[in-house]
């Protein structure tokens, strides 16, 4: 049997994990990471950090399995917060929770892990690992969970080879009412605890608040594109050039196409498909952010979540931010493939078509897809397996 360290977020999931682990007979030793400090922008009642770190000592005494908090916070903020900021800053919206995932829970958490001695170590996640060999080498797949709307595969699209072989994940084959039911059945005090959300092992936080710690408020107008323009703004915006440029050539937004219909307090605080927050009223259909531009800053927005602004046929990652967690399987300039992919979190899988060039992967959808946000993760499949990711650059 192994040696496993079990992040132990105070959670219902890696509770039952931790048991998982111990019922198979490993030596389980549980971890806390406190990665933040700062609570003036933490929404304490959402997911305060404190409840949780006590829970999880709950859970590790009724397991008996030994248990210390570690502070990651320092590499949280280098890695996590600070990348935040500047992705923001240059108007674009990041995933922290697929970072958190690369940076810190497989990368400081784990290299923790290896220093007490631990073979791997086991998270709550809903997604599940096999291994093959190939010309006797170690091959890792990283697979959805079993509970199709928990899968959380999305969020490790960004994992290495080396981090999945040292990676557990014991209740990926189970449904989330199994989790439950064996909770209950330890009489944990974590069985009927509501899912975290918000920020990574952080807390569900007042964005606004947060952002304003290094990006500081600028007036800026608010421009409305009239979906009346879509025909003739298309054509000379996105000429024709070849079958996949064309339908993901860059959303170049011009006020000329637009009337101001209000003001906002910082371009780099909003993120393409966002309706909350704009505080503009008297529309036919609501507003919605169709673009950002930091650098003039302005917000361009448009009515209802049909407009066509909203839409895209297709995106494109830059080589510097095309990940391959199959190796094997990567495409070399001038090659293209078929898979599945998803640009956010428990969006249902649609079909792509990748096509690697020189400068990057561009990555077309059969059918348009909604909210294609710059600095989101968009990750590919097949058969149920991550395939490779991407940062999306437009």
């Amino acid at each position: 049997m192994a040696k496993v360290v079990v992040g132990l977020s105070g959670g219902v999931d890696s509770s039952v994990a931790a048991h998982l682990l111990q019922k198979e007979g490993h030596e389980v030793i549980a971890l806390f990471m406190r990665n933040w400090h700062d609570e003036t922008v933490t929404l304490h009642d959402e997911c305060p950090w404190i409840e949780d770190s006590n829970d999880a000592i709950l859970v590790a005494e009724k397991l008996g399995i030994p248990f210390q908090v570690i502070d990651l916070s320092a590499e949280y903020k280098d890695r996590i917060v600070d990348y935040m900021f500047a992705e923001y800053q240059a108007g674009r919206t990041p995933n922290p929770d697929v970072l958190c995932n690369r940076e810190i829970k497989f990368d400081v958490f784990l290299d923790k892990a290896m220093a007490l001695g631990a073979d791997f170590v086991a998270t709550g996640h809903y997604c599940q690992k096999s291994t093959t060999f190939v010309d006797g080498q170690e091959q890792h797949h990283l697979l959805a969970g079993a509970d199709a709307n928990k899968d959380q595969s999305y969020f490790l699209c960004q994992l290495n080879q080396a981090q999945l072989a040292k990676a557990l994940f014991p209740i990926g084959a189970l449904q989330k009412s199994e989790v439950r039911r064996i909770a209950h059945e330890l009489d944990l005090v974590t069985a009927d605890k509501k899912d975290s959300q918000g920020l990574c092992f952080i807390g569900k936080v007042r964005l606004p608040d947060f952002l304003q710690q290094q990006l500081q408020p600028r007036k800026g107008d608010v421009i409305e594109i009239s979906a009346e323009t879509h025909l003739d703004f298309n054509k000379e915006l996105l000429p024709e050039t070849s079958p996949w440029e064309s339908q993901v050539a860059p959303f170049l937004l011009d006020p000329n196409f637009g009337k101001k219909v209000g003001e906002h307090n910082g371009a780099h605080y909003f993120t393409i498909g966002q309706r909350k927050g704009l505080a503009i009223g008297g529309t036919p259909e609501p507003l919605f952010v169709i673009g950002t531009d930091t650098v003039k800053n302005v917000i361009y927005t448009g009515q209802g979540e049909n407009h066509f602004a909203l839409s895209k046929g297709g995106l494109f990652v830059a080589n510097a931010d095309v990940h391959w967690l199959r190796e094997d399987l990567k495409l070399q300039s001038g090659e293209s493939a078929r898979y599945e992919a998803r640009i956010r979190y428990r969006q249902a899988l649609f079909s792509v078509e990748l096509h690697a060039t020189d400068i990057g992967l561009y990555v077309i959808f059969d059918e348009a897809q909604k909210a294609v946000t710059p600095g989101q993760f968009v990750a590919w499949y097949q058969n149920n397996e991550v395939i490779g990711s991407g940062v999306i650059n437009f």
